[in-house]
């Protein structure tokens, strides 16, 4: 049976680019390999086909040479190489170069190395704070529990003083190759799961696994400044490694609470105030509370609407890790009396009678005159 066009094969133009053509390779690769389909011969042949076809395409000169005299340019290539298909075989070309990329879940990791690794896992802590305490900074104690090393085998996970060996499967590799009829498979050795040693008398302590569940209570200081997803980083306080492996990082990850009184925008502070009508009209000083736990004077402008926001700076956040505060904005809400007495009514009703000395009120009328005149 004669041989299909390479680029047949790979379902490509023949002026494909090398992107193309790799992409083209992946995809039959990925759905014609043998570990996803088990003694499908049909199968291993497309994947041999596109196999062979990527090794001589993506070479510019290889590519060349078939363009112009097609297969015939390969022929005898083969020959006293050992390679299987082509020129290139599995040892190298196309196949090998990507390999790695696309397989490594069929073997369980990369290729080649000294065992998996044996560092710990990464932890994350929910820290919730208050926004006066995310205001001054705290330092607190919090509790974990966490794999940790084993102080009966110092995490060795070898019981009496022994040691783990090399592992004689692998040869200390971590992983063992199996032939596949055209094709060889890398896989996580059975013997040593993947550690390249082996451990013939295991700690009764931590079962041979090096680490031990632990509970750890951890100092945490949490800067002035933060807020909702920041991330504080322990080294070395995450899970402990696998026989002596290093030990992963504690992720602190903070929300702040909100606040009844104060909105939080970035480093600014947001409160309404409500003052009473007569002081918004006649101007004066009130107290407010700031985020410090303080009250700051502020001073209200004769005739402040409702609405007119008052910026008093410095009274904000603070800015992480810098020694500068953000602002604090005061939104005053101008109260309308209720429950008046007779005095009062009548003291409001002569005010009304000398004249109209609302701005917005008029504006507003004379707005709705000129549409209607208009129209």
């Amino acid at each position: 049976m004669s041989k299909r066009d390479f680029y047949e094969v790979l379902g490509v133009p023949r002026d494909a680019d090398d992107k193309a053509l790799k992409s083209a390779y992946r995809k039959l690769a990925m759905q014609n390999h043998p570990d996803r389909n088990p003694d499908d011969e049909a199968a291993a042949e497309r994947f041999r086909e596109a196999s062979e076809a990527y090794d001589i395409l993506k070479e510019p000169q290889k590519r060349a040479a078939y363009d112009q005299l097609g297969h015939a340019a390969f022929e005898n290539a083969s020959a006293g190489t050992g390679g299987g298909f082509g020129s290139g075989g599995f040892s190298g070309g196309g196949f090998a170069d990507i390999f790695d990329q696309m397989f490594s879940e069929f073997s369980g990791g990369a290729r080649g190395g000294q065992g998996q690794d044996r560092s710990g896992n990464d932890l994350r802590y929910d820290m919730s704070v208050s926004l006066e305490e995310a205001y001054s900074g705290l330092q607190k104690d919090i509790t974990i529990n966490v794999p940790a090393s084993c102080g009966k085998c110092d995490g060795s996970g070898a019981a009496g003083g022994s040691k783990p060996s090399t592992c004689g499967t692998c040869g200390g590799a971590g992983r063992v190759r199996a032939q596949q009829g055209f094709f060889a498979v890398e896989r996580t050795c059975h013997a040593c799961q993947g550690m390249g040693q082996v451990i013939s008398n295991p700690c009764r302590e931590c079962g041979g696994d090096g680490r031990v569940q632990q509970s750890k209570v951890l100092s945490v200081s949490i800067p002035a400044g933060v807020d909702t997803g920041t991330r504080i980083r322990l080294s070395g306080k995450g899970e402990a490694g696998v026989r002596g492996g290093a030990s992963g990082d504690l992720y602190i990850f903070v929300s702040v609470n909100s606040h009844p009184i104060f909105t939080r925008d970035g480093a600014s502070i947001m409160t309404k105030i409500p003052v009473p009508m007569t002081l918004a009209a006649l101007g004066g000083t009130i107290d407010v509370p700031t985020v410090e736990g303080k009250m700051a004077r502020l001073t209200v402008e004769a005739g402040t609407q409702s609405g007119r926001r008052f910026r008093m700076r410095g009274k904000g956040m603070p800015v992480l890790r810098r020694s500068t505060n953000g602002d604090q904005i005061v939104e005053i809400q101008v109260e309308t009396p209720t429950n008046l007495t007779k005095k009062q009514k009548e003291l409001l009703q002569t005010f009304s009678e000398v004249g109209n000395n609302s701005p917005e009120t008029s504006s507003f009328l004379d707005r709705v005159k000129r549409i209607w005149a208009d129209n």
